[in-house]
């Protein structure tokens, strides 16, 4: 007997999604700043311009985006772009929004780390369920996998090392590990929770 495909979401499913999902994220980038931690992919980067130029993360994430969207029209199609797209620019405005709404005194690093991570998996969990993305790395990955044949995740695990390696530069190499600890803590909510055939988000 075949499973009845699920209905697809609704408008208003998807916006939710978008506004609560980038929201969980974003809060995720204010534990690791105040922390001085890291992420992977173009949060990565954005947090190492942020670090090195003092210019805000919520501009230069935006920014670095720009040149994905190619890969993303080609490889995923219009909705998920424009999807994308808008994820991107909410994460930006409420990176820059929440520290004014959060004072944060003391952190513990390890639960800064992890619980930044928890919160950045589950809300690009709930992206990836609507069918959108934080773009960058992870949509040139899955491009070059459709083009050149290239396994997506060695890609995105290249690139993140690459960033996280970078970071030796200018971060000490305690921090840069409990940036890798979050990075676990995050691409386990994804593991776990995101399975083929177990959640059609489309």
């Amino acid at each position: 007997m075949t499973t009845p495909s699920a209905p697809p979401h609704s408008l208003i499913e998807d916006i939710q999604a978008l506004l609560v999902g980038t929201l969980f994220i974003a809060l995720s980038v204010v534990l690791f700043r105040h922390a001085g931690l890291l992420t992977g992919g173009t949060a990565g980067m954005a947090f190492l311009l942020h670090y090195v130029s003092g210019y805000p993360f919520g501009a230069i994430f935006f920014v670095i985006n720009l040149p994905f969207y190619i890969f993303a029209v080609r490889a995923l199609g219009w909705t998920f772009t424009f999807k994308t797209f808008a994820a991107i620019a909410m994460l930006s405005l409420y990176s820059e929004i929440l520290p004014h709404w959060i004072q944060l005194g003391s952190l513990q690093p390890v639960f800064a780390t992890v619980m930044a991570g928890l919160l950045a998996g589950v809300g690009l969990l709930m992206l990836m369920r609507h069918n959108a993305s934080l773009g960058g790395l992870g949509v040139m990955a899955i491009y070059l996998q459709k083009t050149r044949g290239w396994r997506a995740g060695k890609v995105q695990m290249a690139g993140d090392c690459l960033i996280v390696g970078t970071a030796l530069l200018v971060k000490d190499v305690s921090l840069v590990a409990l940036s890798v600890l979050g990075a676990v803590a995050l691409n386990l909510v994804i593991t776990i929770n995101h399975r083929p055939g177990r959640y059609t988000g489309f």
